[in-house]
């Protein structure tokens, strides 16, 4: 009976729940995605982007809202392949 316990407690402490993790994914790229859209936004105007860029005529809260997607998607990326590459190699 004692066996059980432990072993049922050594399971409990090495498995992170999926949601944990997707959190620990999401909740510090969206952070950093305001922050670049902050400090990008203060420098260039999404309006004159688009028109140098040659694509269609956007309005400013649409090029805010692109942009600070666009940094989400981008550090989503890297917090996950942090996530990745942190994990221990396999021994041999």
């Amino acid at each position: 009976m004692h066996q059980d316990n432990e072993n049922r407690d050594n399971n409990n402490n090495t498995e992170t729940p999926v949601i944990q993790k997707v959190i620990a994914v999401l909740w510090p790229s969206f952070l950093t995605s305001g922050a670049a859209s902050i400090l990008f936004f203060a420098y260039f105007d999404p309006q004159l982007l688009m028109q140098v860029s040659g694509y269609g005529a956007i309005s400013r809260m649409g090029g805010y809202t692109t942009g600070f997607f666009l940094f989400w998607l981008l550090t989503s990326l890297t917090c996950v392949m942090m996530c990745y590459f942190q994990r221990p190699c396999e021994k041999k």
